[in-house]
């Protein structure tokens, strides 16, 4: 079988496709033939060396991916052969075949593809945790979602709006901002353009900023937070921009604004079991209509070194995911 592998940090470019004997399962496992795997700009930036975190090289990335039970083992109680199922933590998604844990593992509702199904888990769950348990959005707030066209921000949209909430999304091209709007958004915003927040407050009128979901960060931040209404919340996701702001902490207090780090991969590290039960009402919002995860740009086992270069250089749309079907 054949799997991506990282041998050192570097360009996208520097990984390789390499031929290795297919795993094989423990009595709690199962064998899953890989479909899709979703890849993000966390996953981008560790194997250029450039993320906070570094795994031992050489690695497998892919933190979660979709496909097919082939094997269970002798234990496994939930899983048959033939199961449609999604997965993520650790690494190693980008591969034919990957074992995985049968608690690790949940059914994919009939209504999503593979590739949907790949790109779903991360950015949901994040969005999920963020905007419902931390940022508790109430149905009519108004929500400014910062760098929306990416797979973070395209689940924020969807998940905001399936909470009842108005959903600003901010882009920095016509693209991106049609993107934006084909996946819910009520409106869009270029805060590519010098004078974005003056825009902003035209398109607010009389209304109120409620949350600002942020996984940009740099120049961006602090006029989307100067934006917040009173009792606001700024939900801090992360640093695409490259750069972490500072804010002036006196606006929070003048404001009474709230300033919440989403950190999902943390949270669920000191509470395994909040995984669960997050991920259950997503799929069960899904099976229902509620929610309308959609794959990005798709591309091939051995283009997967294109794919990451394409997130770091900011011109991806939606969820990267890469596809063994084709």
């Amino acid at each position: 079988m054949r799997k991506i592998v990282c041998e050192e940090f570097g360009p996208p470019s520097n990984l390789r496709i390499a031929e290795v004997d297919e795993p094989e399962p423990g009595p709690n496992e199962v064998l899953i033939r890989v479909e899709a795997t979703g890849i993000g700009y966390v996953d981008a930036l560790m194997a250029a060396g450039l993320y906070q975190i570094r795994p031992k090289v050489p690695y497998t990335p892919g933190n979660e991916f979709a496909g097919v039970v082939e094997r269970a083992g002798d234990e496994v109680k939930h899983l048959r052969t033939g199961d449609r199922v999604l997965s993520s933590g650790g690494q190693g998604g980008l591969a034919e075949k990957v074992v995985q844990s049968e608690t690790n593992c949940y059914p994919i509702p009939d209504v999503m593809s593979f590739e949907a199904a790949a790109s779903f888990m991360t950015n949901y769950c994040t969005a999920y945790h963020g905007l419902i348990e931390l940022g508790e959005v109430r149905e009519g707030e108004v929500v400014l979602i910062l760098g929306a066209s990416g797979g973070v921000g395209a689940a924020a949209i969807d998940v905001a709006k399936a909470s009842g909430a108005h959903v600003i999304a901010a882009a920095s091209t016509k693209k991106k901002r049609d993107a934006c709007l084909e996946g819910g958004a009520d409106e869009v915003l270029n805060y590519n353009r010098s004078g974005w927040r003056d825009d902003l407050k035209k398109m607010l009128g009389e209304r109120p900023l409620n949350i600002v979901y942020d996984p940009v960060g740099g120049d961006f931040a602090e006029p989307a937070l100067r934006t917040l209404s009173p009792d606001g919340r700024f939900l801090v996701v992360g640093f695409a921009a490259g750069d972490i702001p500072s804010i002036p902490l006196n606006l929070t207090l003048l404001k009474r604004i709230s300033v919440i780090g989403v950190n999902w991969g943390g949270y669920i590290a000191g509470n395994p079991s909040g995984r669960r039960p997050v991920q259950n009402q997503l799929l069960e919002w899904i099976a229902e209509g509620r929610l309308k995860p959609t794959a990005g740009e798709v591309f091939t086992l051995k283009r997967t070194g294109a794919a990451m270069q394409k997130m770091l250089d900011r011109k991806a749309i939606g969820k990267v995911v890469i596809s063994n079907q084709k």
